[in-house]
């Protein structure tokens, strides 16, 4: 399968390419030039696989050229050898809803899916070439967490995190800084997440830098990613096992999960609407609700990992809507850039196809934890309660799954706010409350962290 840039579509790229580089050197984000969606009977065919089966009929055809398909079935068995769950994933049944608990890796959030995968590509890759890696990612508090875990320890790669300093939870924190393997290196950023992420951008835009530490990264717009996360909407759908089309309740900040959904949709999985539900900080439910696409200040809430107002993952659909036009599609992220975008009503009519949106604001998010603990006796973290929240807004409960993102213990205070209750971290992960915590905090400085890298390197 070849891969184009978003922003030129006259170039190609394999797999590889994409992986390794994660953003395109004109700054645009890597998607297939083309790829042929499944038939009725092509999914048939799926439906009663075992979760890590799915995965590799779903991910196959995206990578071939990167490893062969008895190699890929060796790395997602080690990739998902270690969750708690024994098909990765869970469906638990929330009144008329389904939840599709995606929280069971070793962080305890829904990146660990594709993280873990990632891990293994890179070992894979570095097993036939030699060269080091230094992979930089940004994290809203998850990424990072997943990220250092799949990273950790292996060979001729290094890891720096950023993330936006006393501005993700304490769990969030110490699932990342309380590791003491010399390729992990902690970064916390004086600013927000959308701070963080613009470093990590710009390093990768200064070709000279980004070549000379021949850096990689693992954040939600690198393909690699996208392709992992598909496979839950499949599995979700089979598991269901209805024959009318699911609608999924997404909490998302960076669009990358929903686009997963999007993409196997594409794929011909039956979806009927993809549902963005967001915190406060609603730049993408104005840009779905009305065409609003203006940055505001980020505001911290209680579901920091949607405290974001850059949604990187969107120029994918933006790509898409424009006709697969590169040209324009350029042109509308320069606007977007200068914070001068409001998208065109032809276009907000094709989104609004797949897509609708609602937002929660910090009340409403711990009302929802309260009333579904009430109810039924199920703690949900702030996320999560953000997706169902979002959907009962709408009226969507019928026929609709929900994404639970990250497991309630993560985030103790919005528990407590709302139940009075504290969510423990399961027991094997109680051993990072006593661990020391390593972690450098750096201004936000381009040249600061840059010189931080290249000196720890």
């Amino acid at each position: 399968m070849e891969y184009i840039s978003t922003r030129n579509n006259q170039k190609c790229f394999t797999f590889k390419d994409v992986f390794l580089k994660g953003l395109a050197d004109d700054g645009g984000l890597f998607v297939p030039k083309s790829f042929k969606p499944l038939n009725k009977q092509e999914l048939n065919n799926l439906k009663s696989l075992e979760y890590n089966d799915l995965a590799v009929e779903i991910i196959y055809p995206f990578i071939g050229d990167f490893m062969s398909k008895d190699e890929l079935i060796s790395t997602i068995s080690k990739s998902y050898s270690n969750f708690r769950s024994n098909d990765v994933v869970k469906i638990s049944n929330l009144g008329n809803l389904k939840v599709l608990e995606l929280f069971h890796g070793p962080t305890l959030a829904f990146k660990d899916i594709a993280m873990q995968l990632i891990g293994n590509f890179y070992q894979y890759y570095l097993g036939c070439d030699q060269k080091k890696i230094n992979i930089i990612v940004a994290t809203s508090g998850d990424t990072g967490a997943a990220a250092i875990d799949a990273l950790k320890g292996k060979e001729n790669l290094n890891v720096f995190v950023l993330h936006p300093n006393n501005r993700i939870s304490p769990v969030q924190r110490k699932l990342m800084t309380i590791h003491d393997d010399s390729n992990v290196y902690n970064i916390a950023i004086e600013g927000n997440f959308d701070d963080c992420q613009n470093l990590v951008k710009e390093m990768f835009n200064d070709e000279n830098f980004s070549k000379k530490i021949n850096m990689s990264g693992v954040n939600s717009i690198n393909w690699a990613r996208i392709i992992a996360q598909a496979v839950y909407y499949f599995y979700a759908y089979f598991k269901v096992g209805t024959d009318q089309p699911l609608s999924f309740s997404v909490p998302t900040g960076n669009f990358g999960d929903i686009y997963a959904g999007y993409l196997a949709k594409k794929l011909g999985l039956p979806i009927d609407k993809l549902i963005v539900a967001t915190n406060k900080n609603d730049i993408l439910h104005r840009a779905i609700s009305g065409g609003d696409y203006t940055q505001k200040k980020v505001e911290e809430t209680n579901t920091p990992s949607m405290d974001i107002q850059i949604a990187s993952n969107f120029e994918r659909l933006l790509y898409d809507v424009k006709n697969c036009n590169s040209e324009v599609t350029k042109d509308v992220m320069s606007k977007i850039k200068k914070n001068k975008y409001k998208i065109d009503k032809s276009d907000l009519e094709e989104i609004k196809k797949n897509f609708t949106s609602e937002m929660l604001d910090e009340n409403e998010t711990i009302e929802m934890i309260k009333i579904i603990y009430e109810q039924n006796k199920i703690v949900v973290d702030p996320h999560t309660a953000v997706g169902i929240g979002a959907l009962r807004k709408l009226g969507l409960e019928k026929n609709c799954v929900v994404l639970s993102t990250a497991h309630p213990c993560k985030f103790p205070k919005a528990i407590e706010d709302a139940i009075s209750k504290t969510e423990n971290l399961p027991d094997s992960l109680k051993f990072v409350n006593n661990r020391e915590e390593k972690f450098e905090v750096l201004s936000n400085d381009i040249e600061k962290v840059k010189n931080y890298v290249l000196n720890s390197i």
